[in-house]
């Protein structure tokens, strides 16, 4: 299994627009953070967690020649804007493209892009397949998802365990009966949006102590904004098993 960050960043991404930090200054190629979202190559198969704003300029970076299948966390614009991007694998491919997530979220995605459930059947539009899912395991294409119920503030949102990963963002609440799903995890990923505390997402010292806690081999935080620092700074401080992404990084694991 090959996980690639595709992006790394919160929902104005880094550099923010109109900010002079340190940060948003930074010529490190590291502290350049698109929306987050992740590509997972599993075998001949190829699915993407989110499809945010960025999400063309992602596939096209790590040039994804081929898409599978589209799960979603939520229903959140950075999650899901980037939508209508996938016309040109259905066109590559000559099939519709399945997209998994939970009604309320399917429903949302209804909404925002109506033009696609028309039935106009307008020529060029996205193909899709809706697949509502819940807390219950699902197969996306063959490969097994255990949901993970977290929470983005109020908002219920789903993790994913996908074999020996765990996938996290946009969270602030894990409770105890998720935590048993997430135990024993090889490699987990987790938000970090900053160092003070966020209504809506973990601080970097609470996705420290749950990482802490749940003692994964490998941990690598995402969705970071540009208030939690450079990330060579960071990434100096952090416990040695715990690892800031940045776009573009791949792990492999089992």
């Amino acid at each position: 299994m090959m996980l690639t960050f595709l992006g790394t960043g919160t929902s104005q991404g880094v550099p923010v627009i109109g900010c002079a930090c340190e940060v948003c200054q930074s010529v490190d190629y590291r502290d350049k953070r698109l929306r987050t979202s992740a590509h997972l190559q599993i075998g001949d198969k190829s699915i993407i967690i989110d499809s945010g704003p960025d999400f063309r300029q992602q596939v096209l970076r790590e040039r994804i020649k081929t898409l599978d299948a589209l799960v979603f966390t939520h229903e959140h614009k950075d999650h899901t804007s980037g939508l209508d991007d996938i016309r040109a694998y259905n066109f590559l491919q000559q099939r519709n493209m399945p997209l998994y997530g939970e009604p309320r979220v399917l429903d949302q995605i209804k909404r925002e892009f109506a033009y696609i459930f028309s039935g106009a059947n307008y020529p060029g539009i996205p193909r899709v397949v809706l697949h509502p899912i819940s807390e219950a395991g699902f197969e996306a294409e063959g490969i097994f998802f255990q949901p993970i119920r977290i929470y983005h503030h109020k908002l219920p949102i789903l993790g994913f365990r996908i074999g020996n990963l765990t996938y996290i963002t946009d969270a602030n609440f894990i409770s105890a009966e998720s935590k048993k799903i997430i135990q024993g995890s090889e490699v987990i990923v987790l938000n970090a949006l900053r160092h003070e505390p966020h209504i809506s997402h973990f601080s970097l010292n609470e996705a420290i102590e749950l990482l802490q806690e749940l003692q994964p081999k490998k941990a690598y935080l995402t969705h970071i904004s540009h208030l939690l620092g450079l990330h060579h700074e960071v990434e100096a401080e952090l416990p040695d098993f715990i690892h800031l992404a940045y776009d573009g990084l791949k792990v492999a694991f089992n």
